[in-house]
């Protein structure tokens, strides 16, 4: 949540700063290619593949072993990842010099340049979290995540008004910020590991067993863990090259929109699926198979029950939460237009990104990787293929929708892949279950239209901030209330857990 929230604080400067032209669109999408690589290498396909043997090793063969394992996999990782760097570097360079592009394309390449190196520092930052993940410490590890958002605020604030020169220009002192925060996060972990027992030292990677059995896990799992990420790779790409023609940046107001979905989805699924994929390793390590499929019912009922109330309150307040974050300096009504668009057009894939991730997480902690990437591959063309069709006339709206309905897609085949490996999943609960959940997100969401509708704010064209935050928060309380209400009243599960829980700390206390 603390990440999140400053990722959000983060955000709102950017807007202000940057609003959602051209320049904001350059970064993104060359912020988008490192962090591709993050994501697959690091928090995707390679912790996926990595954390089960890790658990398994530590409890067949003892810690010596396990920590023996990290630093094949981590010497592993920085001969690739340096590799990849340093051919990647050549190539822009080699490209720059001797191409002739328009001024926004050779911005992306630029700025990608100057970002590039990030992914071996972020890579390496994740797989120390997934290593003290599996030691049973997530605080802490979770809280580097929030060194980049820190130094990136930082960055606007302290050094670009020293600055002279237009947003091209000053773009790029953003672009090293990026680079400074990843050397932090991945630094901010060792401390904690050195502390936990873990002592870096050389272990040559080739033809070490542990390496082989990671890569050999982790190629198709690299599609299947980063099918989102892409999937907007491919789609954002199609939008920088057509986003002149409209007013805004395509990009740019698409990934406003992504990161306000991202904020139920990081404080809560994120979370939740960090935990789950140790748990559910460990469970499957004890072959505890009753106890896997109790959990992964557990998780998706929990998502359920956040998620959902989350998509629809993001859909009903789409706008006000738009004007609310980030509205001001060069983020513009039209801008706020927008945005709001866009986050209508993303609210029903975040219960559906939820899900999948969940289930994913179940296919590695089974040790199958294949099923979640042949599944993936099919729902990366399904969201081509709509995104292409659509792009043009809906601009962002279109990306939305795409991703919307891939997402539905891949859970779908993901809940019927695993029915088939599991044989069964005790899951005929768990339909009923989500239909109240959905039932009582309803009527809350219509109460939610109805005080954001005819509140007093709603006839001011740009209001202060003050009614800014009402128009938010007094429909979200009103239905926050109505939801836990009549969640109570139905009797839903987590309610109850969720009170449980809540007693059982103040006991400890």
């Amino acid at each position: 949540m603390m990440s999140r929230m400053l990722g959000l604080v983060r955000e709102m400067v950017y807007a202000r700063f940057l609003g959602d032209g051209i320049v904001k669109g350059a970064f993104d999408y060359a912020f988008m290619i490192p962090n591709l690589f993050r994501r697959l290498l690091g928090e995707g396909a390679l912790t996926a593949a990595f954390i089960p043997l890790f658990k398994r090793s530590e409890a067949e063969e003892g810690e010596a072993r396990m920590w023996e394992n990290a630093n094949a996999v981590i010497s592993a990782l920085l001969i690739f990842s340096l590799a990849l760097i340093g051919v990647v570097m050549v190539g822009l360079s080699l490209v720059l010099a001797l191409g002739e592009f328009e001024a926004r394309t050779e911005l992306m390449l630029r700025l990608t340049r100057v970002m590039f190196p990030y992914m071996f520092f972020v890579c390496l930052a994740a797989v120390f979290m997934g290593m003290l993940n599996a030691r049973g410490f997530f605080f802490i590890p979770a809280l580097g995540a929030t060194l980049l958002n820190v130094v990136m605020i930082a960055t606007v604030f302290l050094v670009l008004p020293q600055i002279k020169g237009g947003l091209d220009v000053k773009i790029f002192a953003v672009g090293f910020a990026v680079l400074v925060a990843g050397v932090a996060q991945a630094f901010f972990q060792v401390p904690f590991l050195y502390r936990n027992g873990y002592r870096w030292r050389w272990v040559n990677p080739f033809n070490h067993p542990t390496v082989q059995e990671v890569v050999h896990k982790m190629i198709p799992g690299t599609i299947g863990v980063a099918a989102f990420q892409i999937n907007m790779l491919l789609t954002q790409g199609m939008a920088f090259f057509i986003e002149g023609r409209g007013e805004g940046s395509i990009i740019a107001s698409f990934n406003y929109a992504v990161r306000l979905m991202e904020f139920p989805q990081g404080v809560f699924g994120v979370s939740l699926m960090t935990y789950l994929l140790s748990a559910l390793s460990g469970l499957v390590a004890s072959k505890d198979y009753d106890g896997f499929r109790s959990t992964l019912k557990d998780g998706i009922h929990y998502l359920s029950f956040i998620n959902i109330f989350a998509a629809v309150l993001t859909l009903v307040l789409a706008e006000p939460i738009v004007q609310l974050i980030y509205q001001g300096g060069r983020f513009t009504p039209e801008s706020t237009h927008r945005t709001s668009l866009a986050l209508m057009s993303l609210a029903p894939s975040l219960v559906a990104f939820s899900y999948v991730g969940t289930l994913a997480r179940g296919f590695y902690a089974l040790g199958d990787v294949k099923t979640p990437m042949y599944i993936s591959i099919f729902c990366l063309f399904v969201n081509l293929v709509i995104a292409a069709v659509l792009i043009q006339p809906l601009r962002q709206v279109g990306l939305g929708i795409a991703n919307s309905i891939s997402s539905w897609v891949n859970f779908g085949l993901l809940v019927y892949a695993m029915r088939l490996k599991l044989k069964k999943l005790d899951w005929d609960q768990l339909p009923m279950e989500i239909g109240r959940i959905f039932l009582c997100a309803l009527v809350s969401a219509q109460a939610a239209w109805a005080v954001s509708r005819f509140g007093w704010w709603a006839a001011e064209p740009e209001p202060g901030y003050a009614n800014r935050f009402l128009a938010v928060f007094m429909p979200m309380g009103t239905a926050g209330a109505i939801y836990w209400t009549l969640s109570h009243f139905l009797r839903i599960r987590a309610t109850r857990d969720l009170v449980e829980t809540f007693l059982s700390f103040r006991k400890r206390k």
